[in-house]
């Protein structure tokens, strides 16, 4: 089972990195916007590491306070549920 939880972490997480990619490229040609409400929606699902640093290799969303802030204080969210469940 705990491999399933690391496929599903590393799949999320490119899915996330991916589209953050792909919504700066839609940004940039004036082309149909991801929503920003997908982008949060998979960082909640567990895309926060690589939706970060999609934020910063894509120069995407990194002024707006909900990103800039949010993503981060998502993933302390995690964090700390994870080790609660471990414990």
């Amino acid at each position: 089972m705990n491999e399933y939880i690391i496929y599903y972490l590393i799949i999320i997480n490119v899915v996330t990195f991916i589209t953050f990619g792909l919504d700066k490229l839609f940004a940039i040609k004036n082309m149909y916007r991801v929503r920003e409400s997908t982008l949060l929606s998979l960082c909640i699902l567990g895309g926060t590491p690589l939706g970060y640093i999609g934020m910063k290799v894509f120069r995407h969303k990194t002024k707006k306070p909900f990103f800039k802030y949010g993503i981060p204080i998502i993933f302390v969210i995690q964090i700390i549920i994870i080790i609660l469940l471990l414990i």
